[in-house]
């Protein structure tokens, strides 16, 4: 009897915990997923509104006329365009720095050199690094010395060199990652390049899929350097750069507008995380081992 009234007692305070945990994760989605809806409820509601009544719970019907007043307000205001630039900024950027992020991770972990330690510890640092340090000198040497003012490119390809990735990535290998697969790969005759792409690739989807979405919403909302290298075209004009034109007009503000057009800008974001979020659990738990 004694051990039933314990076993009791154990499942009871499990319970509670269960319950307490559960109340948490309801909070902090609430407060994760708030905001977002009640910035797609002030989107559908007029200026006049917002100003009567700035905290709304119901949608209004105006959605339509604020994306139009954006168009017709604010110059070379164009959400397809803003929508294919800053995808192409994007997606190239997230292509390369998952990329060459798993191979520098699949070479840290996978051969055994004299300065691997060295240059893992030299990856590290280069992330302790803030790009408002190296601002400067990298806009002299894109605009300056290359001529690379109002191109792509300096957008999309440093994005190879993604130090925290690359740390991600390595801890994911070295928790999920059989080295003796490799060595079988080599025995049947596989090269090193082949075994990177046909057996580690696959193996690492999860930690790919996650790295994946950290970096199209870091390229995708990064308008401080694109705010440096895109300069004058109004055809390169990314989502970023669109909607803080709109968002610092000092003059004859329409809140709705405003409203909308940061809606508009999450809209592909909403849908990457959507289609990779299963990803996430599963990958970061894995990605998380100590060393």
């Amino acid at each position: 009897m004694e051990n039933v009234g314990v076993s009791q007692n154990y499942m009871l305070k499990q319970r509670i915990k269960s319950a307490i945990y559960f109340v948490i994760c309801v909070i902090i989605t609430l407060i994760c997923l708030v905001p977002i809806y009640l910035l797609i409820v002030n989107a559908t509601h007029s200026h006049n509104e917002l100003i009567q009544t700035p905290v709304s719970l119901i949608p209004g019907g105006n959605i339509v006329p604020n994306v139009k007043a954006i168009v017709t307000q604010y110059t070379n205001w164009n959400v397809w365009r803003g929508y294919a630039n800053s995808l192409i900024i994007a997606g190239g950027s997230t292509i390369l720095t998952v990329f060459f992020s798993a191979m520098t991770a699949y070479g840290l972990t996978v051969y055994d050199f004299r300065i691997r330690d060295g240059a893992y510890t030299f990856i590290l640092a280069v992330m302790m690094i803030p790009i408002q340090v190296t601002s400067t000198g990298f806009v002299q040497f894109m605009v300056g010395t290359l001529g690379l003012a109002n191109s792509f490119i300096p957008l999309i390809v440093p994005a190879i060199a993604a130090p925290a990735i690359v740390f991600y990535m390595r801890q994911y290998m070295k928790s999920s990652f059989p080295l003796d697969i490799v060595e079988a790969a080599r025995i049947d005759g596989c090269n090193e390049f082949r075994t990177f792409i046909s057996i580690a690739i696959p193996m690492m989807k999860p930690a790919i899929a996650v790295q994946a979405i950290f970096a199209f919403v870091q390229n995708w909302n990064n308008y401080y350097t694109q705010n440096m290298i895109l300069l004058s075209k109004a055809e390169r004009f990314t989502m970023p750069m669109m909607i803080q034109k709109v968002l610092r007009v000092d003059k004859n503000i329409n809140l709705g507008a405003q409203y909308a057009a940061v809606m508009l800008s999450i809209v592909p974001i909403v849908v990457i995380y959507v289609c990779l979020s299963k990803f996430i659990v599963g990958g970061v738990a894995l990605g998380g081992v100590k060393e």
